[in-house]
């Protein structure tokens, strides 16, 4: 069978293959949602099949066509501040492809990995480099980095220092 509701699109499904554990992007603040024309029914069961953990909604109004993906997929970023919401990106067809890592994701929000390194507005959380770095089902066990993480990404972090600095000598 090719198509709904016991398949999605290939490229679809391809790229929904690819998400990296959703767990690594909520904890910075973000959700990554797919959605598309396809009934709920049928999106539950391909979901289930699948092994797919991603919110997914049906569209029942214009929101694809009205954001430009009715013809072909693309990812759009959202950005709620209080209770405005903006559109901050987007992009298709054979630029979207990339799409699927914890870092493709963050680095397409305005907010990004939320690192001191990036210049976020004042007032939004910025945490040092790979200190926040968890595994998926221990975020919400630990509210800091364990000590031997900051031990290790410490000396990690020492090592490119030295690197560079030999580098520029």
């Amino acid at each position: 069978m090719f198509g709904w509701p016991e398949h999605a699109c290939r490229g679809c499904s391809l790229g929904a293959d690819q998400v990296s554990h959703l767990a690594h992007l909520n904890v910075r603040g973000t959700t990554l949602a797919y959605v598309s024309r396809a009934p709920q029914a049928d999106i539950t069961q391909l979901k289930a099949r699948m092994g797919w953990q991603m919110p997914w909604y049906s569209i029942t109004d214009s929101f694809d066509a009205d954001f430009g993906v009715d013809e072909w997929h693309g990812h759009n970023v959202f950005f709620r501040d209080g209770k405005r919401m903006f559109r901050t990106y987007f992009i298709n067809t054979r630029g979207d492809e990339a799409m699927g890592t914890t870092w493709s994701y963050l680095d397409i929000t305005p907010l990004g990995r939320q690192e001191v390194w990036e210049d976020s507005p004042a007032g939004y959380p910025q945490t040092p480099p790979y200190k926040w770095w968890n595994w998926h089902d221990n975020y919400a066990a630990e509210a800091t980095p364990d000590s031997k993480w900051v031990e290790i990404s410490d000396a990690g972090e020492a090592a490119f220092r030295n690197r560079d600095a030999g580098d520029k000598a």
